[in-house]
C-alpha cells in the first residue's frame, strides 16, 4: 500500500491544492473605527492600507468612522454592497472599554464565524505581550460571500495580525467565501 500523505505538500506549502486554489489579489476595503483619528493620524489604517497593497491585494477604498454601533454597521453594509470588493479589514475598537464595540456591531451581519481568527490572533498576541492579549476581542467571519476581519488599532497588533495570519490566508479566506453548497 502507498502512502500518500508524503506526496503531498503540507497545507502551509504555496503549492497545497487549497493555495493553488486561492485568489492571488484580493479587493480589500478598510474602515478605521474611531473617535478621533483623522485621514492624517490614522497610522494604523495606513499602515495596513499599504502592507495589503504591498501583497497584491488592491485597496479599493478605506475610510474612518464613528467608534458608534450603527455607524460601524452602516460602514460595512456600505462596503459590502460594493461588488469590487472581496474583503472588508477594520481596524480599532475590538478591546474591552466600553467604547470598544466593533465586534457586537458586525456579529449581526456575520453568516459564519471564523473562531480560529480570534483565537489564533490571541494567541500570538500573547507570545509578544503576554496576558494582556487576553483584552483583544479581535473576530473574523463571512457576510455576504465576503471576508470581514476585525483588527485591534495598535500598529503593532495590525502588524502582526497582517503577518501570522491575514497575508498568508487572505486569498484561500477569498476563495472559500464565495463557495456554494
Amino acid at each position: 500500500m502507498t502512502d500518500h500523505r508524503h506526496s503531498e505538500p503540507s497545507p502551509s506549502s504555496q503549492h497545497h491544492h487549497h493555495r493553488e486554489a486561492a485568489v492571488r489579489a484580493v479587493p480589500c476595503w478598510v474602515i478605521t473605527v474611531s473617535d478621533t483619528r483623522t485621514p492624517e493620524t490614522d497610522t494604523g489604517g495606513q499602515l495596513l492600507a499599504e502592507r495589503l497593497e504591498r501583497a497584491g491585494h488592491p485597496v479599493v477604498g478605506r475610510e474612518i468612522t464613528r467608534d458608534e454601533p450603527t455607524a460601524i454597521l452602516a460602514a460595512l453594509d456600505a462596503a459590502l454592497a460594493r461588488e469590487e470588493v472581496a474583503a472588508v479589514l477594520l481596524t480599532g475598537g475590538t478591546g474591552v472599554a466600553p467604547r470598544d464595540v466593533t465586534p457586537e456591531a458586525i456579529a449581526p451581519r456575520l453568516d459564519r464565524v471564523i473562531p480560529g481568527f480570534g483565537e489564533l490572533f490571541r494567541a500570538l498576541s500573547y507570545q509578544e505581550i503576554g496576558s494582556a492579549a487576553l483584552l483583544s476581542r479581535a473576530l473574523g467571519g463571512i457576510a455576504a460571500g465576503r471576508v470581514v476581519l476585525a483588527l485591534p488599532g495598535s500598529r503593532a497588533a495590525i502588524e502582526l495580525a497582517l503577518e501570522k495570519l491575514v497575508l498568508p490566508e487572505l486569498g484561500h479566506l477569498a476563495a472559500e467565501a464565495v463557495k456554494t453548497r
